[in-house]
């Protein structure tokens, strides 16, 4: 095996980028250095896909080092390793008992093929000298989601001691198989003398890890001795004809989560980052398959048709895709923007998280999912807050193909955002009316009117029960509520006693709330029969239609739909289909449960009947 040893970069005549400016070259991101790592090394993988028709297999795994590998991992990598004099603390770390390691791979991608050496003038991928040695290099993929590759520097922020392995395999300009094995590290620039003349040398920071060539530069493992090495420190291996990348941060920077919260939180983030990538195509295939490890433990990573809220936003991209998916323009110049897809329904309360407070969802979901045509998330942008809690909305936004450059130029570094001040006209123009024209929709379908002075033709969702409570007639209950429903606002109507016993009568208890059963939102009206004796309960179920100078319409237009009783939940908690269940009265609290209809005020009158005995 060749001797692997750490060479330190030394300033050349000429000048050269610092460490601390390469690092610094991501800005101060307002996202977390997890979630930027994610987002990041997902697209890098995108990025690098070897075919457009399978999936590219992404992975992020935590473990620690033990005791009884340290040895392995100290013979490899404390031959000639740079002093901790400039804070580099490898030195030291390496000296603990153990090692944690954060290890990002993919398979199903080209790898890192290419030169090894950025002076190397080829024709064919360039992939391993812009990961490994240069800075800045523009994309070379079209509608691909990175552009100058400074995201790789998230790898180095992310280690406590700014050290990675890269453990890659690709195949070569003839067509062959070849694995390479190097490290990497990215600290700050520092003086130091030097061993060879004896003086102090100035050096930029940046060290690699590998096989010393004559001219002092640092080469990669190849093949044999990046697998036997790859082995002895416990990496990732690569199967039979299987090509992609495996990058290793070493102590990573996760001390204020355990592995458990590492891992579900690792999790949420890829579904809440990369849900689009997680949708299946027309052939049942998806574009990349996600797994999560942390200590041993796999932790599944949640389904975004499923998980809430986000297929919310699955429905609207359902929506943009297809028919119901709109056009933005930009008037002048003339330019189409993108297309934008709306989804909205009654929302139950929404427990934050703390994936979803990176993105700045909590309780109410108002926002408008931003993607360039590769289909990786940029940001959830927000639009107006529904006036009901009970109400949210998602959108998602794509944009077109041929401004695919312009809202890429947009991006700063971290790519989660659009900056149109960083453009020149007309582009700057094409960003910032993409935002306005989002805002257009959004108003008309669920904000106040932009319009000066309101509009006497609409009312607000929020304030249904106020258009509504001069409608309702004397009920026993807790009088008018309001509720959203589905893709408009719900409520409570009556109460009532108009059973055709002479005592028995229905108690509202509370407002009317939504709730999920069987994979969908559901109105629910809690009440109790309060007269004891065999009775039977029955349910009228209507729409209610603010009309000028009109008051109640039952009657609904031809082949228009109605509510639909679900059915009942007993105060034992059982479900009873029955249209008109028999209670014996009292204190038990029942349930009503109601498919309400989009657009509609659902008028819910409940009755009691007494039931002579047989």
């Amino acid at each position: 095996m060749s001797d692997a040893a750490w060479h330190s970069q030394p300033f050349p005549p000429e000048g050269a980028s610092a460490a601390e400016g390469i690092r610094n070259q991501l800005g101060r991101p307002e996202l977390d250095m997890l979630t930027i790592l994610v987002r990041e090394a997902a697209q890098n993988s995108w990025d690098a896909r070897a075919s457009d028709t399978e999936p590219v297999k992404f992975e992020i795994s935590l473990r620690e080092i033990g005791p009884a590998q340290m040895p392995a991992w100290r013979a490899a990598l404390q031959p000639n390793v740079p002093p901790d004099s400039d804070g580099f603390e490898l030195r030291a770390r390496l000296r603990d008992s153990a090692l944690q390691v954060l290890e990002v791979s993919d398979r199903g991608t080209k790898g890192l093929g290419g030169p090894t050496r950025a002076d190397v003038v080829m024709d064919s991928s360039r992939d391993f000298v812009t990961f490994v040695r240069n800075i800045g290099e523009p994309r070379d993929r079209h509608l691909g989601g990175g552009t100058y590759g400074f995201g790789k520097g998230i790898f180095y922020l992310l280690s406590s001691v700014g050290t990675v392995l890269i453990h890659t395999r690709a195949r070569n300009a003839d067509g062959v198989l070849e694995t390479r094995l190097i490290g990497c590290a990215l600290r700050k620039s520092y003086t130091w003398i030097d061993a060879e003349y004896g003086r102090p040398c100035r050096y930029t920071g940046r060290h690699w890890w590998g096989v010393p060539g004559e001219d002092g530069l640092v080469e990669p493992l190849v093949d044999r001795d990046a697998e036997d090495m790859a082995a002895r420190l416990g990496l990732k291996s690569f199967a039979a004809e299987e090509t992609g990348t495996t990058v290793v941060v070493l102590s990573p920077n996760v001390a204020d989560m355990g592995p458990t919260e590492l891992g579900q939180y690792l999790a949420e983030t890829i579904c809440w980052q990369l849900w689009p990538k997680m949708l299946a195509r027309a052939d049942g295939s998806v574009p990349m398959e996600f797994r999560v490890c942390s200590d041993d433990v796999d932790y599944e990573v949640p389904n975004p048709r499923t998980f809430r809220p986000l297929n919310l936003f699955v429905k609207a991209y359902d929506a943009m895709s297809g028919e119901a998916g709109e056009e933005l323009w930009c008037g002048n110049p003339r330019k189409l923007l993108g297309r934008l897809g709306v989804a909205k329904r009654p929302m139950v309360g929404l427990e934050p998280t703390r994936a979803s407070e990176t993105v700045d969802i909590e309780n109410v979901v108002h926002h408008v999912c931003l993607m360039r045509p590769a289909e990786l998330v940029v940001t959830y942008h927000k639009g107006p807050k529904p006036q009901s809690e009970n109400f949210g909305y998602a959108g998602v936004f794509r944009a077109d193909e041929d401004l695919d450059q312009v809202f890429a130029a947009a991006e700063p570094p971290t790519h989660d955002a659009w900056h149109p001040s960083m453009l020149d006209k007309p582009d700057s123009t094409y960003v910032r009316t993409t935002f306005t024209r989002i805002g257009e929709v959004l108003n008309r379908r669920f904000g106040e009117s932009t319009a000066v002075g309101p509009s006497k033709n609409t009312f607000s969702l929020g304030a249904a029960s106020s258009v509504f409570a001069d409608l309702m007639p004397g009920a026993w209950g807790s009088g008018g509520a309001s509720m959203p429903v589905d893709e408009g606002c719900g409520r409570r109507g009556s109460g009532s006693s108009r059973g055709t016993g002479p005592r028995a009568k229905v108690q509202y208890l509370g407002e009317p709330y939504f709730t999920e059963r069987c994979g969908e939102s559901v109105l629910v009206q809690e009440f109790t029969a309060p007269v004891v004796g065999m009775q039977r309960i029955s349910a009228r179920l209507g729409i209610l239609i603010a009309r000028e100078g009109a008051g109640r319409e039952n009657v609904p237009p031809l082949n228009a739909r109605v509510p639909e009783l679900i059915g009942w939940q007993d105060p034992h908690g059982v479900f009873v289909a029955a249209a008109s269940p028999m209670t014996r009265g009292g204190d038990g609290v029942w349930k009503v449960l109601i498919r309400p209809v989009p657009d509609t005020v659902t008028d819910l009158d409940l009755g009691a009947a007494m039931v002579e005995p047989a």
